[in-house]
């Protein structure tokens, strides 16, 4: 088995010792970092994220895939640095306005990282505006936004709304979650994307930055 594959596998099962130890090997054999962050460390939580969404997997293990993850881009990331290895894309991500639930956000973001994706994450209670200033500071492709409540959830529309105000609609790409938004609700405030579950918004996120 390749470096490249134990990397995968080894992240896949959480193991964040060996992940940060064959990182720094097949940096010392002089692997090229981007490579390594392909090959190895995206390709394993591409495969987690995929059994994820097929629910093969269930949120511990994610959520240990993606420790073994950052274990192993803690080592990386100097090398990436110096190679200038641009993300694919930047998300500004948060929880909308009133709503204090961060685990679903968290989620997303992993499996965005897992992705090659940039995150701002602004954390919980983000007030429309704060989406839009840091999308327009950080020239993010995307505003993702997060709700858990029913009674939240109409805070998205004040996003879609502030973008509009801002005049950054048309630069941004709209994606919002949560148990209870519905695709319905997102063409119903004039979102972009509505995903389901935390795998697929990511795979979509990819998409649009690879695509834009």
């Amino acid at each position: 088995m390749s470096l490249l594959n134990e990397i995968s596998t080894f992240l896949q099962q959480g193991r964040a010792k060996n992940v940060k130890e064959l990182v720094q090997k097949a940096l010392d054999e002089g692997v090229d970092p981007k490579t390594i962050l392909n090959d190895g460390l995206l390709d394993g939580m591409s495969i987690i994220g995929e059994k994820f969404k097929n629910n093969e997997v269930y949120v511990p293990e994610v959520l240990i895939a993606a420790r073994a993850m950052y274990a192993g881009m803690e080592v990386l990331k100097p090398a990436l640095t110096e190679t200038g290895v641009e993300s694919k894309g930047k998300v500004v991500l948060g929880t909308v306005k009133g709503d204090l639930h961060d685990i679903g956000k968290n989620l997303v973001k992993m499996m965005m990282e897992g992705r090659g994706l940039e995150v701002i994450d602004l954390g919980i209670d983000v007030a429309p505006e704060k989406f839009v200033e840091a999308a327009k500071e950080h020239n993010a492709k995307i505003i993702a936004c997060s709700a858990l409540l029913t009674t939240t959830m109409t805070e998205m529309q004040n996003v879609v709304e502030a973008a509009k105000e801002a005049g950054i609609r048309d630069q941004v790409t709209i994606m919002i979650g949560g148990a209870p938004v519905t695709e319905n609700f997102c063409k119903s405030i004039g979102a972009d994307i509505y995903r389901p579950d935390a795998a697929s918004a990511a795979e979509e996120a990819a998409r649009v930055c690879e695509g834009a």
